[in-house]
């Protein structure tokens, strides 16, 4: 692998795409950002201040800020795909139909599951540009806390050794630790359905109830997480490391977490469509819930919690009741 800086662009403006633009740019990394609407990329590349998803952190003036996509992709040698997981596809399908380099190495951040197809990134990106060098990155890397400077991990999953460990180099620095992994399909389902167990503990946090309860939602739903994952082809160990427990924890438990916040208001007595209106940011876990269930269904895999989120969120069905049925289903051993 190349040892000189090489030239890559973020596609994604959200608060996770333009901290790492920020962080490649204090490495001395060129970095282009893009971003789907060119109103607000015109206001982002003016005041060099992200203040829908990354308030109070500035933009430096080196990092390039487009809506061309084109001129985006043009002579880049790591493309970053930092859209949300449901808008992925559409934004492959206009990147298929310009001039976009195969020799390039694909990475992507986001953390979903396609509700139609039930599909990882992954698996789409292959489906609509074909066989690409590619990884993933993920772990508990809540925005806001890594563009402070907070130390954190994550994880490069690929099962090409040589490409991980190159951009294990590249987004590495004395903040973000990063680890490698060859698991891409328990990195992806790890950094996916934690979400969903988020807003389990949001949800338990807006009826008041305490740390048990909590602890309870972290460690059933880490189970949970396991048996689908492993079913699906993952490593059972990936879940316990830094893409699964780690991100689980934080994202269950962090001021910042969107999918802890739905939860919240869930429990409080808002209802989704209401909480959606008020909000800026996607929440990941409320198409993700609706494709783990999915999922459970499809691979006959038992997995409560997520089935009363999905209830929840998409029967209307009232938390208190959520909370009820999960606590007397049948007696069983752990």
């Amino acid at each position: 692998m190349k040892t000189t800086k090489p030239r890559i662009t973020i596609l994604g403006d959200g608060g996770w795409g333009t901290t790492l633009a920020i962080l490649l740019h204090n490495k001395g990394i060129p970095v282009t950002l893009w971003g789907a609407f060119n109103d607000y990329v015109a206001i982002l590349d003016k005041k060099r201040l992200n203040s829908r998803f990354l308030p109070g952190i500035k933009i430096p003036k080196g990092i390039r800020i487009t809506h061309d996509l084109q001129a985006a992709l043009l002579d880049k040698e790591i493309i970053v795909f930092a859209v949300p997981s449901q808008y992925m596809r559409s934004v492959l399908k206009k990147i298929a139909q310009i001039k976009f380099s195969r020799n390039a190495i694909y990475l992507s951040v986001t953390k979903g599951i396609e509700v139609d197809s039930l599909k990882r990134m992954s698996q789409i990106v292959k489906e609509e540009l074909g066989k690409l060098k590619f990884a993933v990155l993920s772990g508990p890397t809540i925005a806001h806390e890594v563009a402070c400077g907070k130390p954190t991990t994550a994880v490069i999953a690929s099962d090409n050794k040589n490409i991980r460990e190159y951009l294990q180099n590249i987004f590495m620095n004395e903040r973000l630790r990063i680890y490698t992994n060859s698991d891409v399909i328990g990195v992806e389902l790890g950094g996916s359905l934690k979400n969903v167990i988020a807003i389990a503990c949001g949800i338990s946090d807006g009826l008041n109830f305490g740390s048990n309860t909590k602890a309870a939602l972290l460690s059933r739903g880490l189970a949970e997480i396991s048996r689908l994952g492993k079913t699906m082809g993952a490593k059972p160990a990936t879940f316990s490391g830094i893409s699964g427990l780690g991100d689980l924890v934080t994202t269950c438990i962090s001021e910042y977490s969107r999918n802890h916040f739905v939860g919240v208001e869930i429990g409080k007595g808002k209802t989704l469509k209401k909480i959606r209106s008020q909000m800026k940011m996607i929440a990941e876990g409320v198409p993700t819930a609706k494709s783990a269930y999915q999922l459970s269904l499809k691979y006959k895999i038992s997995m409560p919690i997520t089935k009363e989120i999905y209830a929840v969120l998409y029967r209307n069905k009232p938390a208190l009741e959520a909370v009820k049925d999960l606590m007397t289903r049948e007696r069983k051993e752990e």
